[in-house]
């Protein structure tokens, strides 16, 4: 771990910052709406633009809403829900069809974070994070995980605002500007600058640097094996 970054926890992200599954969940969302789209004469969704700017990082059902207004598609609740059911179907059947890959650079730094006694958790809009990190093999490297039942459970605001962080360190028992906050997607650096965490590092995976950096992150990597470098 490099020197200077001295806090007491990292609360991460999942899909696109530790687990390969951002292009999993882009390809459900596409299957998803392109059927409605269709039906309604317009152009299908874009992986590349939509998926990043109405869906990535949020709540399925927040998610969905975003992505419909865009298109100017009225939203009412029932339709929203059985978007977000079947978004879900999709990825629940791509999980059992095969294993999730970790990205190695991230499992690198957070074995190197536990070693010298930072607390690590996940926070993630998914529904599916508990069974992510098992079919990954690494759901024991992390004290806590906030998924998306805890938001719903929990009546929390999904990102760009910051409760799941926030939770997340509660629970770590770490205030957040002793914690890092880090992040793939904009939505989620948006939430780790609003929660005003001590530190808020952006993945440049689907996202340029440079939106990252507007977004609110403090420095900029392409993967996190340059953590320990």
């Amino acid at each position: 771990m490099k020197p200077h970054l001295d806090f007491d926890a990292v609360l991460f992200d999942l899909d696109g910052v530790l687990t390969a599954t951002s292009k999993l969940h882009a390809a459900c969302w596409k299957q998803t709406f392109d059927a409605l789209l269709a039906k309604l004469g317009q152009a299908p969704f874009d992986i590349e633009r939509d998926y990043l700017e109405h869906v990535d990082g949020k709540p399925r059902l927040d998610g969905v809403r975003d992505f419909l207004a865009s298109r100017g598609i009225p939203g009412p609740t029932t339709l929203v829900r059985q978007i977000a059911e079947r978004k879900q179907a999709l990825v629940d059947q791509a999980l059992r069809d095969g294993g999730v890959d970790a990205f190695p650079g991230s499992v690198h730094w957070v074995r190197k974070l536990r070693e010298a006694g930072v607390q690590t958790a996940v926070v993630s809009s998914s529904s599916n994070a508990a069974g992510v990190l098992r079919s990954a093999g690494i759901d024991r490297l992390f004290d806590e995980v906030v998924d998306g039942r805890d938001v719903e459970r929990l009546g929390l605001r999904g990102k760009p605002a910051p409760d799941g962080f926030l939770e997340a360190a509660a629970r770590l028992d770490v205030a957040p500007a002793r914690a890092i906050v880090v992040e793939d997607a904009l939505a989620g650096v948006a939430a780790g600058r609003a929660g005003r965490f001590g530190l808020v590092i952006g993945v440049a995976r689907a996202a340029a640097p440079a939106e990252l950096l507007g977004a609110g992150a403090d420095m900029v990597v392409e993967d996190l094996a340059e953590m320990v470098r």
